[in-house]
Order: C-alpha cells, then structure tokens, then sequence
C-alpha cells in the first residue's frame, strides 16, 4: 500500500496571500499570524508576497492573478465577513468561497480559505490568530501534497 504523509516542510515555497481590508482589524490579525506560520515551517520572508484588497468579493480576482503567473507554489484567502442585519452576508460569503474554489480548481494551486465568516466580531477576533496560522499550514501541506502525488503515481508505473 502506498502512503501519502502530509508535509509541512515550507522550505522553497513560494506562498502569495491575500488580505480583505474590510474588517481591518481581524484581516490585520490574521495575516500577522499566518506570516509567522510561515515563517516557523520554513517559508522565508522574500518567497511570501503579499496583496490587499478591498473586501472578500474581490479576493477570488487577484488569486486568480497570482495563480496565473505560475510563480506560486499556493496560495491564502484571509479577512472576515461578519453577519450584519441585512441578506449581504450570505451573498460575500457565499460568492467568495465559490470563487476562492473555483480559482484552485481552475488553477490547480492550492488555496487555503481563511475567510472568516462569523455573527459577531468578537467570534471574528476569537478566531482570527487561529484561522491564520491553519490557513499557513494548509498552504504548505497542499503545496507539498501535489508533488508528492505525482512522485507516488511515477512509482506506480
């Protein structure tokens, strides 16, 4: 039987994150915490390249633009869309999850979705340092799992 173990080696990974600057603080939060992931598995400072952008609507585009380049070994979603009194919540959830999956599928670049979606703030600062960090994780597996895959099915033949 052949095994796949999970890697979360960052060494000579390229991660391209970006960051929804509504709900500043929490997005602020979160990426300082998946930054240090990062940089604790191994990822060095100059193969992280951060984006901003306004808010988790428009997170999918610039992904889709950073897995383009082909420069990336994966890629992070952070910010936090926090329930207000009106129906938008679930439209900003709901598109930007289906565009942050569709920009790993359509890509094949891992996407680690850390786009909080919480009823309250203090659930999104709660949980902000957390989501950060296991988005960096999940990026660094991922990123790993895909060679992996292809060396374990080269052994296959």
């Amino acid at each position: 039987m052949a095994k796949i173990e999970s890697n979360l080696s960052g060494k000579g990974l390229r991660i391209g994150v970006v960051r929804a600057r509504f709900n500043e603080r929490v997005g602020t939060a979160m990426l300082a915490a998946c930054r240090m992931r990062l940089l604790e598995l191994g990822v060095t400072e100059s193969d992280i390249t951060v984006t901003s952008v306004p808010g988790a609507l428009e997170v999918p585009l610039v992904l889709q633009k950073l897995a383009g380049t082909g420069k990336f070994d994966a890629l992070v979603a952070l910010g936090a869309v926090i329930r207000g009194e009106t129906y938008h919540f679930e439209i900003v959830s709901n598109e930007s999850a289906a565009g942050i999956m569709q920009v790993q599928l359509d890509s094949g670049v891992p996407v680690a979705n850390g786009i909080l979606t919480t009823e309250t703030d203090e659930q999104a600062d709660v949980r902000s340092a957390v989501k950060g960090r296991e988005c960096a994780e999940a990026a660094v597996e991922m990123a790993n799992l895909g060679p992996a895959i292809a060396n374990a099915a080269r052994q296959l033949r």
